[in-house]
């Protein structure tokens, strides 16, 4: 009994030892199979090459320098082969002496690692033509791998920088955002270059290899090239943007220079800066000295500059008031000061403009009316209707990081500050001061729709590819306010052609324009101010800045200019000129016909 049991038991372990070799051996061999695979064939990712930007007329505005990338074997920094690594550090730096040696070093150290089987960068670009005489010796070392790599350059420099954008080294953000920038590495930071950014950069190819065990290419098993030629093509004329730029040389501000239906021909943040400095990155030096201008060349002031508008709100707080509560005959008496309370609130014309209807008080810019007529009209349906026309909203225009801006209100200015409304505050923003605060964009889109009837989407872009971006408007205007707006446009006519226009004597085109100007304070005048200084005779950043939006040719509205020169004083007089020249060079490059 004994002996039977000893070799059942002997029995069973054999048979369940049988059975695991079967299932090894057999059942398990394609499993085995797919784990070796994977330890042997490696998915290599081939970076796409980034899509070019041009401007309307196919001109080069962003494109990518083409060079190579130097990358080294892993596992060199070991003590046992630290001195390999060292050979190749200094061989790279007698080849290029502008390579630093130590950062090469402390860069490739910090990548290598037991666990890292990768090829190592050390060098991220060097121009084609400075590394094409080594190609050859550098290629037959053992250590080291040569990849084509691309830089992206900017051939006009700053013009239209703020526009455009840049592109530099991806954050660990960024990459959590997108996976791909780890293969890439540079990603578009602002501008046209980051609002397309998933576009331009396409995506990457993929190489299937056998590798060794040691990690040593052994075959090619597949290849798929990356999709590229992402290009974009925008509505920029880079002739224009030069042009404009040359206009406004040592001054600090905003032009913009747009279609009635959205398209922007130009657009222009002054002091400009050259975004090439930034492709493979800015040196702490030179960012401290950008950041820390006055006149702060890296805002983007087009869409992130916030200003009190002025006078120029007055085109769309006149339709309002005509359109509403006021007949579009009703007059007032400008005396040149209107008392409230215990305030003052001066007109800019000390003797006033006398009996003054909606015609002359844009005209003249005369702020009494403006004062007089928004305690008749109140500050709601104010607020309600620049709302409306596209203010304290984004314009919605394909660039990031738009600000809003401000249409003050009673519910804003209770949901911010928790209190009451004054009507002093409504007299403030019925001459665009105060609280209230746009960009220079919505200052440009609330043109158009002054001159079209139209609300336009502003876009940049043209063309993805082959594929035409669609422009987009709305239309705003009640059916009173569309009856009414003729009115507004023959005093933005007078405000540039009648003998006492305010943009009259500063105006001398070919074109017959339209349009307001606006001087918008920087600081508060006190009331026991008597007589005011002249804007030339103030500091200069205590000199109000100087607004002149425009619409031309009149009786065919087709392109909108607005100008913002800081402490540029008076509208006309600051921006009179460039504005007469930005007109004269639309004719002239053709795209207004009259």
């Amino acid at each position: 009994m004994r002996t039977k049991l000893i070799l059942s038991i002997f029995a069973i372990v054999w048979i369940s030892l049988l059975v695991r070799i079967f299932y090894l051996s057999v059942e398990s061999n394609d499993y085995y199979d797919a784990l070796s695979e994977k330890n042997t064939i490696k998915t290599e990712y081939i970076a796409p090459v980034r899509g070019n930007i041009f401007d309307y007329n196919g001109k080069p505005i962003a494109i990518n320098k083409l060079g190579f990338k130097i990358v080294l074997k892993p596992h060199l920094s070991s003590k046992k082969k630290l001195p390999l690594l060292e050979n190749e550090l200094h061989f790279l730096v007698e080849k290029f002496p502008f390579l630093d040696y130590e950062k090469l070093l402390k860069r490739y150290k910090k990548k290598d690692s037991y666990y890292n089987h990768h090829y190592i960068p050390v060098v991220d670009f060097i121009a084609h033509e400075d590394f094409l005489a080594f190609f050859s010796i550098l290629n037959l070392r053992e250590n080291m791998r040569i990849l084509p790599a691309s830089k992206r350059y900017y051939p006009n420099g700053n013009i239209a920088a703020h526009t455009i954008g840049y592109m530099s080294r991806a954050s660990r953000k960024d990459v959590k955002k997108d996976p791909l920038l780890k293969l890439i590495g540079y990603v578009g930071k602002s501008g046209v270059e980051k609002q397309y950014n998933s576009y331009l950069q396409g995506d990457p190819g993929e190489r299937l290899i056998q590798v060794s065990a040691s990690n040593e290419e052994m075959r090619e098993i597949s290849h798929t090239q990356p999709d590229e030629n992402h290009d974009l093509t925008l509505y920029l004329d880079m002739r224009l943007q030069e042009y404009i730029s040359k206009l406004f040389k040592g001054k600090a501000g905003s032009v913009i220079v747009m279609g009635v239906d959205g398209k922007v021909l130009s657009m222009g943040s002054y002091p400009e800066y050259d975004i090439n400095a930034f492709a493979m990155g800015i040196s702490s030096k030179a960012w401290k000295k950008l950041i820390n201008d006055i006149d702060a060349p890296f805002t983007n002031k087009t869409t992130n500059g916030l200003y009190p508008p002025g006078s120029v709100i007055k085109t769309g707080l006149g339709l309002i008031y005509i359109s509403t509560k006021l007949h579009p005959w009703s007059q007032f008496n400008c005396t040149g000061t209107m008392e409230l309370g215990k305030r003052n609130f001066r007109c800019w014309k000390h003797s006033g403009h006398g009996t003054t209807n909606i015609n002359k008080a844009i005209r003249e810019s005369c702020d009494d009316y403006f004062y007089k007529a928004s305690l008749k009209v109140g500050i709601e349906t104010m607020s309600d209707g620049l709302s409306r026309y596209g203010l304290g909203q984004k314009t919605g225009i394909d660039i990031p990081n738009e600000f809003i801006g401000t249409v003050p209100s009673r519910i804003w200015k209770r949901k911010r500050y928790n209190q009451p409304w004054y009507i002093g505050e409504t007299l403030n923003t019925s001459i665009g001061q105060g609280s209230f605060l746009v960009t220079p964009l919505q200052i440009a889109q609330f043109t158009a729709l002054m001159a079209s009837g139209k609300l336009p989407k502003p876009q940049i872009a043209y063309k993805r590819g082959d594929t035409i971006i669609k422009l987009q408007s709305k239309d705003v205007l009640t059916a009173n306010e569309k009856k009414l707006l003729p009115k507004i446009q023959y005093a933005m006519k007078e405000v540039c052609n009648h003998p006492k226009g305010t943009a009259t004597h500063h105006i001398n085109s070919r074109i017959t324009i339209a349009g307001k100007t606006g001087t918008a304070q920087v600081i508060s005048i006190s009331q026991e101010t008597k007589k005011r200084l002249k804007e030339h005779e103030m500091a200069y950043y205590q000199r109000s800045h100087a607004w002149f939006s425009t619409y031309g040719p009149y009786k065919n509205p087709q392109y909108i200019v607005t100008v913002l020169v800081e402490h540029g004083g008076h509208g006309g007089q600051a921006a009179g000129e460039i504005v007469s020249r930005i007109y004269d060079k639309l004719l002239e490059y053709g795209y207004i016909r009259d």
